[in-house]
């Protein structure tokens, strides 16, 4: 076997360490880029990553304030858990001190407390209500149904009877509305939401011999989203020929999987993708300017929760330094030798870079030309004429 020269592998090997090399920087150009660089321009964002609304609502007047109250139920639902607890025991806390208050009441002016020393034959209008404390027990006692017999109503009066009915049905309605309220705010399918994932990058490359955006979104549960539905907005700052600024605005982005985007069977993570297109608001970008852009991403998935039958809203976003150009996710779907299919979650948000035009009007162009290569053209200036060809030899 011919040896190899030295200058030769020489020559390799210095080629193979500059490759490692230019590769190294491209790395640490692109850390510093993301970690560095990217810290002090923070983008707002009107959506985060894990759906809440970075907004806020200034002068409102009082009048639109009092909606709130006019709503009580939305108001009670959509306050936060320390909120909606100190509203619960203060309902019920409230409405046993205030009809306690009013059992004492009708005890002093019936003059049944023992500082006016009532006579042997002296009927009261509560039993054993000594003061405050056995007022307000009496009335514990009352609203939850306990009943415990040593206190109790007697026909001598009819305010006490009167009471203890409006108490009885008053005290029904509370725990309705604050039993009800806790079991609403446990049952919304806001929580079914969080078990729905976005992956944390979206990613453009390839897909079908078109240039598409496509991100990865998979359900942690086993329990199917029925009629699922996904779409997108793209938010951006525009200026109108008029001349107007309308931040915020909006553009229809339309996501599909292989089967369409009505009625997903949602069962095994899924890659949703966006044809770049002429129509596509992504067609007149390309990788280098991708950073420099000013726009957020919106994605919505809604569905029917299968279990309860509640729609649910799942939404996230994504900037432009969390769309990678040039990648796509790795494969996480495989059968195991038993038969089942096994998704890794592990290679969930992973991405792998591949070979992809710079920009969509790049491939656009290319498919043009190739299928212009392949067709012919008719020359109108072409003319076949005919040359007679005569015989110049003499016999």
């Amino acid at each position: 076997m011919p040896s190899i020269p030295a200058g030769v592998a020489g020559l390799a090997g210095l080629c193979k360490i500059r490759a490692l090399t230019e590769r190294m920087f491209k790395h640490l150009r692109k850390w510093f880029v993301t970690h560095i660089f990217g810290r002090s321009r923070q983008r707002a964002r009107l959506v985060s990553k894990d759906g809440r609304c970075n907004i806020e609502f200034g002068n409102v007047d009082a009048q639109s304030r009092f909606i709130f109250f006019v709503d009580i139920w939305t108001t009670v639902l959509d306050l936060k858990w320390r909120y909606k607890m100190t509203v619960f025991i203060t309902a019920f806390l409230g409405s046993w001190f205030l009809f306690g208050l009013l059992w004492y009441v009708v005890a002093y002016v019936h003059k049944d407390l023992p500082e006016f020393y009532p006579p042997g034959n002296h009927t009261p209008c509560v039993e054993n209500i000594n003061g405050m404390t056995s007022a307000f027990l009496f009335s514990l006692e009352t609203q939850v149904t306990i009943g415990y017999g040593f206190r109790f109503v007697t026909e001598q009066c009819t305010t006490a009877i009167f009471l203890l009915i409006f108490q009885s049905i008053l005290g029904v309605i509370v725990n309705s509305f604050m039993c009800g309220a806790i079991l609403a705010k446990i049952s919304r399918p806001k929580k079914r939401a969080k078990t729905i994932t976005f992956s944390k990058n979206a990613v453009i490359s390839k897909r079908g011999g078109k240039l598409c955006l496509l991100i990865r979104v998979a359900n942690l549960r086993k329990s199917l989203l029925i009629g699922s539905h996904i779409y997108g907005k793209l938010l951006k700052t525009t200026i109108t020929p008029e001349g107007e600024t309308i931040i915020l605005d909006q553009t229809n982005i339309n996501f599909i999987v292989d089967a369409g985007n009505e009625n997903l069977f949602f069962i095994s993570p899924l890659t949703i993708y966006h044809v770049i297109d002429h129509n596509s608001p992504f067609f007149h970008m390309a990788a280098e300017t991708l950073p420099q852009q000013e726009f957020e991403l919106v994605v919505f998935l809604d569905g029917t929760v299968e279990s309860t039958s509640a729609t649910c809203q799942v939404r996230t976003s994504y900037v432009p330094e969390e769309v990678l150009w040039g990648y796509r996710f790795v494969p996480i779907v495989s059968k195991t030798k038993e038969g089942k299919y096994r998704v890794d979650f592990h290679n969930f948000g992973k991405t792998v870079e591949v070979e992809t035009p710079h920009c969509a009007l790049c491939l656009y162009n290319e498919k043009d030309a190739r299928a212009r290569m392949k067709r012919g053209y008719d020359n109108p200036n072409f003319v076949l004429s005919e040359v007679d060809e005569t015989d110049d030899t003499q016999m």
